[in-house]
């Protein structure tokens, strides 16, 4: 009866998933990953096997939620204190794919915790963020790094940005459901393109994240439109040149000195490593940042594809590390 049960899922989990993706996935990702796309592939296709990591609300939360996650086998996904991990910034893995449930938004109460994929913090934590330092979340939708940002460090001014409409709503109700009323006074949301920003901004700000629009190869491969998903493919090739420009418009936003942290959720290189290399072909005063002892730091808990670049890594879904797929490059406006 069992296996009955499990055949039966499976075959409605394989109905999910969209074979135009899949098949365009296939092509690229095993030129580009190798044998390592076997491995990437069945985890991207099997839900049943993703983690989820809880991101713990230090605004909101009671000592017994962390009692009450140690009881479900969750760990802390860090032990200590380093630079670009504060002791403020508390989130909890677990070794399997359970899941903590999700907590209805309510008008005047904070959330105590956020679920999220644990290495979209990664991008985060590479900025380093400081008490009073200004910064600018340029695609900010839904949230969940503003959040993450907020607790890390207490900034002096924090911009919120994200163009699309529908988004901009998630983001405000994300906000309004972790961020006490006195903090909320030193962020900003705004409905910019985020390719003019910079003009609109000129070197305003310390830090910049840059977490950009993507081919999303965890939802593409479960598009319920298989026409919507081909056109979605065709147009992919248009997402570096709009990478590029929203990363330009970053660079015109982050004063001399400044910090700029870029992002992706998807393992292709086309979106990833090459439009970093275009950025650092195009300018003379932005240079990498050597993050290969962070990616050390976090290699107990996620998968790195190998890379020959300093200034990057790619996190890759594998077995019992169910993580990502997550991109993350660190540049430095120098004076």
């Amino acid at each position: 009866m069992l296996s009955r049960l499990k055949t039966k899922s499976e075959g409605k989990l394989a109905k999910q998933i969209c074979k135009v993706v899949l098949d365009h996935f296939e092509k690229q990702y095993s030129k580009e990953l190798g044998d390592s796309w076997n491995t990437v592939r069945d985890i991207l296709i099997s839900p049943a096997l993703w983690q989820h990591a809880v991101l713990v609300n230090r605004f909101s939360y009671p000592s017994a939620l962390e009692e009450e996650l140690h009881l479900k086998g969750y760990y802390p996904l860090i032990e200590g204190s380093f630079s670009y991990h504060p002791k403020s910034m508390k989130c909890y893995l677990s070794r399997t794919p359970s899941r903590m449930p999700s907590e209805r938004h309510q008008i005047g109460n904070l959330k105590k915790y956020y679920l999220l994929n644990a290495t979209s913090l990664l991008p985060v934590l590479a900025l380093e963020l400081k008490d009073g330092e200004e910064v600018l979340d340029l695609c900010a939708a839904p949230g969940g790094k503003s959040i993450a940002l907020l607790q890390c460090a207490y900034p002096g001014y924090l911009h919120c940005n994200e163009y699309d409409s529908l988004r901009l709503r998630w983001l405000r109700q994300t906000l309004e459901s972790f961020i006490p009323q006195p903090l909320i006074n030193v962020i900003k949301v705004s409905e910019l393109d985020g390719r003019e920003l910079g003009h609109a901004q000129p070197e305003a700000f310390d830090k910049v994240l840059v977490d950009a629009p993507c081919s999303n190869d965890r939802s593409w491969l479960f598009s319920s439109d298989s026409q919507k998903a081909a056109y979605r493919i065709y147009q992919r090739k248009n997402l570096p040149l709009l990478q590029i420009e929203l990363l330009r418009s970053a660079i015109r936003a982050l004063r001399p000195g400044g910090i700029l942290v870029y992002s992706t959720c998807t393992l292709s290189k086309a979106e990833n490593q090459d439009v970093i290399s275009e950025i650092l072909n195009s300018y003379c005063n932005i240079v990498p940042v050597d993050i290969r002892e962070m990616a050390r730091t976090y290699a107990q808990h996620f998968t790195f594809a190998p890379t020959e670049h300093e200034y990057g890594f790619l996190v890759i879904p594998d077995r019992g590390k169910a993580w990502g797929p997550m991109y993350v490059a660190k540049l430095k406006k120098i004076k």
